[in-house]
């Protein structure tokens, strides 16, 4: 059953019920709800404006878009920033029962933007016996007129309470923390793009509570420390831990039960929580590409969950709560209820257009932490944007090298795996996928090699973790959290790198003595108003050869791997004339020769990386070739060399300065 309802014209009341399932509506709004949850919609709007779990309100007094959610957000129309719904929404009611047996309801927020003629749709459904919304988000582009609009920098759903209610956040086992109390906001001091200092209230909860890394209690928030990547993350939230609800604990979550119309791969990661639970579907903060609008652009995002639980007197404590939302973060869950509400649902593939890839692949002896990941056919796993109706998947491969991988859209993939100690990927084009069968893929994965390894700085697992400020523990925080997570001007760089990297290879340590991140400049920072350029540009690597290791050989190879990098474009992949570093040259020189290896960072690779508190984003490799008789028997010298004092205009409080991350380095000779 499908109702159209036009903004304003319903005078009465229309009430639908089954069992425990109604919705009903006036001229203004639509209700839905069953035993245990409620969701009002505002039907000039288009978005939940009243939430309520076993009649506690869950988003508090509607002001602006706060006290509203989940709702549809977006930077996509030439402007930038719109919230489709805020113009001439129409919505629909759409009920049934699913193949289950289980009663269901939905509303369809349909709206047009007149300017350019994108079509916006945004899907809630709640079924009988449970404590969520499943959403799914479409955009659409049939304007002929102009063919191209613009690329599709974000877009994504938002649960953004205004309420003391909510008392915690947490976006893993390692990133949770509370709330900023009110007094803390209001004297907050911003630093950087959505970056505050709360050193103006030393005794807020957030600072003498510090669970974890989520808010530096060094007395900076930064909006990033809470993110994670795809592969790792299922789940994300909020929590109210019962001291302004009379004792009873809540949880607002996110659950990404599916991630096949995401962009970017397991390695894409982005904002989680922050006070407002997000659902990223399309995003560039951390490098990967976003698709452009052109006609006939159509896509549908989706399905997410948005879980709600805790409620009639729970005591559970926040790890409780996120537990039982994870049991639902599996793609098989609700299967059949999804098919059933395909027919409400514009570009949704059910499970008859869908199959399975079940693969077995010889590894590299090397190999650690294996992933197999299914992706756009012909392109970088991290670059499937480029066609935007592509779809996405990935799998753990077990140790005896076997994956499997169901629910897959039939059609055309590339295959890639790779692993921790692995440089270089596995891939194979051409994997194409049947509705109703099973692919099966039998690989061998040849390591790739340029000769004899001499040496190897770091572990090639596609990100800067293992150096100095990366995973390490932070010992000043209370349970110790990865200092990749604390804001990066949290830490100076005169004083970890006085004279700058000057590393050896086979005496000095990862750890301590290679950085995370070379700068072209560090600083200034709210705590140290300098600028460092003469040590940070230039960095040495030192390395002893024997008379044996370079007996008969011609060729030496060196092989550097990015785990980010930003150029001049920063996270947008614009093309500036009037920036010199668009595209970033990171140049290596052996032993002082006059020629250096060049690898260039393309503007479309450039990621805001550590900066927003990542130590894998957008990877980029080189694999350079050089005579072997550069090398010499004794100490050999690579010099890496960004260019000096190399800054670019930013329109966002950022450090104006370009850099690289550091996945791995190898010299091989031949």
């Amino acid at each position: 059953m499908r109702q159209n309802i036009a903004i304003g014209v319903l005078a009465t009341c229309l009430t639908l019920a089954s069992a425990t399932l109604r919705t009903s509506q006036n001229e203004s709004t639509i209700t839905v709800a069953n035993d245990r949850l409620t969701a009002v919609f505002a039907t000039n709007k288009g978005r939940i404006v009243d939430l309520s779990l076993d009649n506690q309100d869950l988003l508090g007094p509607q002001s602006g878009d706060t006290g509203t959610g989940p709702y549809l957000d977006c930077y996509c129309i030439p402007s930038g920033f719109y919230t489709p719904g805020s113009t001439s929404p129409t919505m629909e009611v759409v009920e049934g029962t699913d193949a289950t047996g289980t009663k269901y309801a939905g509303v369809i927020m349909n709206e047009t933007y007149p300017p350019t003629g994108q079509q916006f749709q945004q899907y809630w459904f709640l079924r009988d016996g449970e404590t969520g919304l499943h959403t799914f988000s479409r955009l659409a582009y049939y304007n002929e007129t102009t063919p191209f609009l613009r690329n599709l920098q974000e877009f994504r759903t938002l649960f953004r309470p205004n309420t003391d209610l909510w008392t915690h956040l947490t976006s893993s086992e390692v990133q949770t923390a509370p709330l900023p109390s009110k007094e803390a906001i209001s004297k907050e001091i911003v630093v950087q793009d959505a970056t505050w200092t709360f050193s103006n209230t030393p005794d807020d909860a957030i600072l003498s509570q510090m669970v974890s890394a989520v808010i530096p209690s060094s007395s900076t928030s930064h909006m990033a420390d809470n993110s994670e990547d795809w592969r790792d993350n299922s789940v994300h939230g909020m929590y109210a831990d019962g001291t302004t609800s009379d004792g009873t604990t809540y949880g607002a979550w996110l659950v990404m039960n599916t991630k096949d119309t995401y962009y970017g791969g397991p390695l894409h990661s982005d904002l989680t929580v922050d006070g407002i639970v997000y659902n990223y579907l399309v995003s560039n903060h951390h490098g990967e590409g976003t698709p452009n609008i052109t006609y006939g652009f159509d896509r549908t995002f989706g399905p997410q969950y948005y879980h709600f639980n805790g409620g009639k007197g729970s005591r559970s404590t926040l790890e409780e709560l996120r537990s039982d939302a994870e049991t639902y973060a599996n793609p098989s869950w609700n299967v059949k209820f999804y098919d059933s509400i395909a027919k409400h649902v514009v570009g949704y593939a059910p499970s008859s257009v869908r199959g399975t890839v079940q693969g077995h692949i010889k590894l590299p002896k090397v190999a650690t932490r294996p992933i197999a990941v299914l992706t756009v056919d012909g392109q970088y796993f991290q670059d499937n944007s480029v066609d935007p109706s592509s779809y996405q998947y990935w799998a753990e491969v077990d140790k005896n090298g076997k994956f499997n991988i169901d629910h897959v859209k039939e059609g055309k993939y590339r295959l890639t795996v790779y692993a921790d100690g692995v440089f270089g990927d596995y891939e194979r084009d051409g994997v194409r996928v049947q509705a109703g069968k099973t692919t099966k893929v039998q690989e061998t994965w040849v390591e790739e090699s340029a000769g004899t390894e001499v040496w190897r700085l770091g572990t090639p697992d596609k990100s800067s973790g293992e150096f100095r400020r990366g995973v390490a523990p932070d010992e000043t925080h209370p349970l110790h959290p990865p200092q990749y997570l604390i804001y990066w001007a949290a830490y100076d760089w005169q004083e970890d790198f006085p004279n700058g990297v000057n590393y050896t290879i086979g005496s000095s340590d990862p750890a301590t003595d290679f950085n995370t991140v070379q700068w072209s400049v560090f600083g200034p920072t709210p705590n140290n108003p300098g600028v460092e350029y003469d040590t940070t540009h230039n960095w040495t690597i030192n390395f002893n050869l024997n008379k044996k290791q370079l007996q008969k050989r011609k060729k030496a190879t060196l092989t550097i791997q990015l785990a980010g990098a930003k150029t001049a474009s920063g996270n947008t992949d614009v093309w500036n004339p009037a920036e010199e570093y668009n595209n970033l040259s990171l140049e290596s020189y052996i032993n002082g020769q006059e020629e250096p290896l060049s690898m260039v960072i393309g503007f479309n690779q450039s990621s805001s990386c550590i900066v927003r508190s990542a130590v894998s984003c957008y990877q980029v490799r080189s694999r350079m070739e050089f005579p072997a008789d550069w090398l010499v028997v004794g100490n050999n010298v690579l010099t890496l060399h960004l260019p000096y004092n190399a800054t670019d205009t930013e329109t966002a409080i950022l450090p104006g300065t370009v850099y690289v991350q550091y996945d791995a380095l190898r010299l091989e000779v031949s």
